[in-house]
């Protein structure tokens, strides 16, 4: 079956396929800001993005799929953190990337294939050459602290991914709220490329763009930089939440096709918002919750998974503690229907719950249509089929309280830290991580593509 998703830019249902002659499918998303933890509207976003991936590589295969997703490793939030923290801010972007790591694997994320950081020196180096190119052409000029613009009025197609101007807005009307640097711009519209240095940055800064001052990238310009490196100027598919349509994916699309004079992307996706009982997630009102609490409170990883992709992607979902105890009571249903397959049957009997998947990822019906075929019984159905199913909706059904054994997210990170050393071949480094988790109770192990934390007997 082939994947039909709705386009943001075209505003239509299109099927997707690969567009370069190697035959892979080039796939973006935008990950976290790695300065706190992330909370489950974030994971809303990240899981559904896990299921696409999955079902682009059941359909094209996993050697033809190239999945990247970046990290925002500077910004004044992670800068702020580590001004108030009084630590470099290497060490609390590399505490939080481990952390959401870890929150990742909890929730049985597939691994990027490439994960790149806004301050990697090879990233760095792009985004200024980047930002060359566009002051060369003539779409971004200096300002007066040292700091570079993008000139919205030198790209006449801005806007057409968010419809900013249909919505009767100007650009310039939109972002001037969000700019606390408006006066150093020659039109509110435009947006930062560089950010010339300033007294809170403290150490951190980099060499700039050919007459701006040393300072640090912008955000934008980081995607279009990362994304063109390792997947080239054209990609078949941008995803990330409604939240960054606008301004990020729209300045994105301008930046980029200004520089490269090529198509950024060809197919654009974008989820909705996730509410908590009914109501906006905020600080202020308490339910901005993170995976720690939701397991602290006895639910398992899987649940969450299960609750938060139970809606339909492109509709907010109302997320409450309520859904978690019904996603608990499903993930058992699951696990008790699975034991007790065979490996005969058909497996077209799971077809309606593919054809809906492929139907712009359409989990609500491919949910009823798999529960359509469990309260029927066993009969018919193959094992390999069902889990191939389970695989492609990221779902490992566990017998009703084997939630207990489901590793806790310290032991989590510390599996992802060993993992990580043992690829990087330092062999030192991953034996004394094996030894801390044996420590805590846990033993790894390893396969061709992961691991598996099994809790060690007693």
């Amino acid at each position: 079956m082939a994947l039909r998703l709705y386009d943001s830019m075209t505003r239509e249902l299109r099927v997707l396929s690969p567009s370069h002659a190697d035959g892979v499918f080039r796939f973006y998303n935008c990950g976290p800001t790695v300065y706190a933890p992330a909370h489950i509207g974030n994971f809303r976003t990240f899981l559904i993005n896990d299921v696409v991936r999955r079902l682009l590589e059941l359909q094209f295969g996993p050697a033809k799929v190239k999945h990247v997703r970046n990290l925002t490793d500077v910004d004044d939030k992670t800068i702020k953190r580590a001004r108030d923290e009084g630590r470099p801010l290497a060490d609390v972007t590399r505490q939080w990337t481990e952390k959401f790591h870890a929150d990742c694997a909890a929730l049985n994320c597939l691994v990027p294939h490439d994960e790149p950081r806004a301050t990697d020196p090879r990233h760095l180096r792009g985004q200024v050459d980047m930002i060359d190119v566009l002051l060369r052409k003539g779409n971004a000029y200096r300002a007066p602290d040292g700091s570079v613009y993008f000139k919205v009025s030198s790209f006449p197609g801005y806007g057409a991914l968010s419809r900013v101007k249909e919505r009767e807005l100007q650009p310039g009307d939109a972002l001037k709220a969000l700019a606390a640097d408006a006066d150093e711009k020659e039109d509110g519209s435009d947006f930062a490329l560089w950010k010339a240095w300033k007294p809170d940055d403290g150490d951190n800064q980099w060499p700039g763009p050919e007459g701006a001052a040393p300072g640090r990238p912008g955000w934008h310009i980081e995607c279009s930089a990362m994304s063109k490196a390792i997947l080239g100027e054209t990609i078949d598919l941008h995803t990330g939440g409604v939240d960054l349509l606008f301004p990020h994916h729209e300045n994105e699309i301008a930046q980029s096709e200004c520089c490269n004079g090529q198509q950024l992307s060809r197919h654009w996706y974008h989820s909705e918002h996730l509410l908590v009982d009914g109501k906006k997630m905020s600080k202020s009102l308490g339910n901005l919750y993170t995976l720690d609490e939701l397991t602290a409170k006895g639910v398992s990883p899987m649940a969450v998974r299960y609750a938060l992709l139970a809606g339909h992607p492109r509709k907010q979902l109302n997320f409450s503690l309520d859904s978690l105890h019904a996603a608990e009571s499903a993930m058992a249903k699951l696990h008790a229907y699975g034991q007790s397959l065979s490996t005969d049957g058909d497996a077209v009997a799971l077809d309606p719950v593919r054809a809906a998947l492929h139907d712009d990822l359409n989990i609500p019906a491919a949910l009823g249509a798999l529960f359509t075929l469990v309260n029927r019984g066993p009969q018919g159905v193959p094992k390999a089929a069902f889990d191939e199913v389970l695989w492609t909706l990221g779902l490992k059904p566990t017998a009703p309280g084997a939630a207990a054994a489901t590793a806790p997210a310290p032991v989590v990170a510390l599996a992802e830290q060993r993992w990580t050393a043992k690829q990087a071949r330092d062999f030192k480094a991953a034996d004394t991580l094996r030894g801390e988790l044996a420590a805590a109770g846990w033993s790894m192990l390893d396969g061709k593509d992961g691991y598996k934390l099994e809790p060690l007997k007693k």
